[in-house]
C-alpha cells in the first residue's frame, strides 16, 4: 500500500509539493487534502501515515508520532498568513470578545500568548469558522489563517491588522514553527524505507522549490487573486527546514504555552532515523 501523506490544502504548503509534481512522486503516495485541523485529526486517528502536524498537537499525542529531520512549517519574523484582523488596538482588548479560526489549534494558543505576554491583555475567545465579516460582527478582533489571512492582507480594510509571526519574532527574538512533520511511530518501525524515501521526497523538493520561487509564484498566480510579486514575497518569508534555532523557538512556545495552563507538559522533540 502506497504511504497515506497528509497536504495542507493552504498556499502556504504550496513550495513544499511543487517539487513532488515536478520530480513525479506523486504516483508513489496517496496524498490526502485538508486543512491543518482536519489532517491533525486522521494523524491522529492512524488514518495517515505522514504529514504535517500542528506544533501544539504534537505535544499532546507525542506518543503517537516520530519527527522528520529538517522539515517544518515555519518562519523567522513575518509569515503573512496568520493574522490578527482586529477593530481597535491590541491593547484595547482587554475583557473583549476575540473570534479564533477553527482551522489551526496551534495558531490559536500563540495568539493568546501574545496578547496575554506581550499586550498585557485578556479577551474572551470564540471559535468560529474562518468567515471575517461573521467573525467581526460578533468580536472586536479575528484570528486568520492560511489563504483566508492572505486574501485580508492582500485587500485590506480599514482595520488594524497583526502578523503573529513578527509579533512572536518581536517578543521572543526566535522564529516561529506552526506545523511539524511527523511519522507514525508503528509505520516508521514497520515501514522505515517508504518513510525514509518520502522524508527525501520532501527534502529534495523543498531544495527544488526555493531554486525556483518565481517560477511557482508564477504558476501560482494564474489561478489565484494574488499578484506574482506579493506571491514570491509570500513565499521567501515561509521557511520549511527545521534545525536547532527553530528547534528552541518551537520548545520556547512549549514553554509559554504550559505557563498559561494550555498544556500540561512540555514534550521531547524525538526524531525519526533515517
Amino acid at each position: 500500500m502506497r504511504p497515506r501523506v497528509g497536504h495542507i490544502q493552504f498556499l502556504n504548503c504550496l513550495p513544499l509539493y511543487y517539487g513532488l509534481v515536478t520530480q513525479n512522486v506523486l504516483l508513489d503516495i496517496e496524498l490526502v487534502k485538508g486543512t491543518p485541523t482536519e489532517l491533525n485529526q486522521f494523524l491522529i486517528r492512524g488514518e495517515l501515515d505522514i504529514g504535517p502536524l500542528s506544533s501544539i498537537e504534537y505535544c499532546f499525542h507525542q506518543d503517537k508520532f516520530l519527527l522528520l529531520p529538517d522539515l517544518a512549517v515555519s518562519s523567522d519574523g513575518r509569515v503573512q498568513s496568520i493574522l490578527i484582523v482586529s477593530k481597535r488596538p491590541a491593547r484595547e482588548l482587554d475583557g473583549q470578545s476575540v473570534s479564533l479560526a477553527n482551522t489551526s489549534a496551534t495558531s490559536q494558543i500563540l495568539l493568546k500568548i501574545i496578547l496575554a505576554q506581550k499586550y498585557g491583555v485578556q479577551p474572551t475567545y470564540v471559535v468560529s469558522p474562518p468567515d471575517l465579516p461573521r467573525m467581526l460582527m460578533e468580536s472586536e478582533a479575528a484570528l486568520l489563517i492560511g489563504d483566508v489571512a492572505l486574501r485580508a492582507l492582500y485587500h485590506p480594510q480599514d482595520l488594524l491588522i497583526y502578523d503573529l509571526g513578527e509579533e512572536w519574532k518581536g517578543l521572543t527574538g526566535y522564529p516561529m514553527t506552526y506545523a511539524v512533520w511527523v511519522v507514525r511511530r508503528e509505520f516508521a518501525i514497520e515501514k522505515a524505507h517508504l518513510a525514509s524515501e518520502v522524508h527525501h521526497s520532501f527534502l529534495k523538493s523543498m531544495t527544488y522549490s526555493q531554486e525556483h520561487l518565481e517560477q511557482i509564484a508564477h504558476d501560482a498566480a494564474r489561478w489565484e487573486i494574488f499578484s506574482e510579486d506579493f506571491l514570491k514575497d509570500y513565499f521567501s518569508n515561509l521557511q520549511f527546514n527545521f534545525d536547532e534555532r527553530y528547534q528552541k523557538g518551537l520548545m520556547l512556545f512549549y514553554e509559554k504555552a504550559k505557563s498559561l495552563g494550555y498544556i500540561g507538559q512540555i514534550p521531547q522533540l524525538e526524531f525519526f532515523s533515517t
